[in-house]
């Protein structure tokens, strides 16, 4: 008769006495995380951190600038500059609501009604990072010319008569003016929206469309109920990649604009280039950078969305 027997204990991974086998490849993560965080390190960190010093000296070129904590020059560059601090907001703010406005329904075509002739229209929305920055907003001289055929058209239109009147235009000139300068930011940071937009509509499923037709919505309603409640992150995204740089911008408002049109990107550089007074101009460069950042952070949490894309 046979008899039971306890089993075995099981056996440990491992004999006596002896360590447990080290994971490998527990730190490649890190590893491919290096280079990453040492460009961010040399050509991020470093450079703030020495800005920040910068604004806190004081002294000349020639007698060499000490730190002394003077943060009393924040102050005076905000009190001396708050016009322009203000037109870049203005200027940048109108440029992406533009930029949303002529964006958001290219982006719509290229996603749900272009078909074939998707990547073409993709290659066109590209082609104008092919080139230059300087060379395309000089190329915005010629086109808003003084008699030239667009300024014509606006006048025939009447469009003149009214941007004039809310203070955007100078009778029958367009070139050095705010309306110019916002042309020009709409122009070169409209490929930073749509992309975003395109992204964000792509992602969407067609399913949904046809269940709301099913459900007897008209297009208007589906369009406003579905689709751009799912291109929320695109749009988040969007305006954030355009509101930024052109908040910063200074180009378009030293060769389209004027003295009057002066935005804080052109004090900035003079006061670096020019004048040659480094404590303010990083003062500058740091009320700029702290406004926008509460602006973003601000808008993402009104927007309800934190999946950027």
């Amino acid at each position: 008769m046979a008899t039971l027997t306890e089993a075995p204990p099981p056996l440990s991974p491992t004999a006596p006495g002896k360590k447990p086998p080290r994971k490998r490849g527990r730190f490649t993560p890190y590893w491919l995380l290096l280079p990453g965080i040492l460009w961010l390190l040399v050509f991020f960190a470093l450079p703030m951190i020495y800005q920040a010093s910068t604004s806190v000296q004081t002294g000349s070129l020639e007698t060499g600038y000490k730190v002394t904590w003077h943060f009393a020059t924040y102050w005076d560059a905000l009190a001396d500059y708050w016009p322009q601090f203000l037109r870049s907001i203005l200027y940048a703010g109108a440029a992406t609501i533009l930029c949303l406005v002529l964006g958001y329904p290219l982006a719509y075509l290229i996603a749900f009604r272009a078909g074939r002739w998707r990547n073409l229209i993709m290659v066109l929305v590209i082609a104008p990072f092919f080139t230059s920055f300087l060379i395309r907003t000089l190329a915005w001289k010629t086109i808003l010319a003084d008699g030239g055929p667009v300024v014509g058209a606006l006048n025939s239109l009447h469009v003149l008569d009214v941007t004039s009147w809310l203070g955007w235009t100078t009778g029958d000139r367009v070139l050095a003016t705010p309306l110019a300068v916002v042309c020009g930011l709409t122009y070169n940071f409209l490929p930073f929206m749509i992309l975003p937009l395109y992204t964000s509509l792509e992602r969407i499923d067609g399913r949904l469309h046809e269940a709301a037709g099913d459900l007897y919505a008209k297009p208007v309603t589906t369009f406003r109920k579905v689709t751009f409640p799912l291109s929320m992150p695109g749009v988040v995204s969007g305006t954030l990649l355009t509101f930024i740089p052109a908040a910063g911008d200074y180009v378009n408002a030293e060769l389209l604009g004027s003295t009057d049109t002066r935005m804080i990107g052109n004090v900035i550089q003079t006061q670096f280039l020019r004048i040659l007074d480094y404590p303010t101009a990083a003062a500058l460069s740091f009320i700029l950078m702290a406004a926008i950042l509460l602006m973003v952070t601000f808008y993402i949490r009104k927007s309800g969305t934190e999946d950027l894309v």
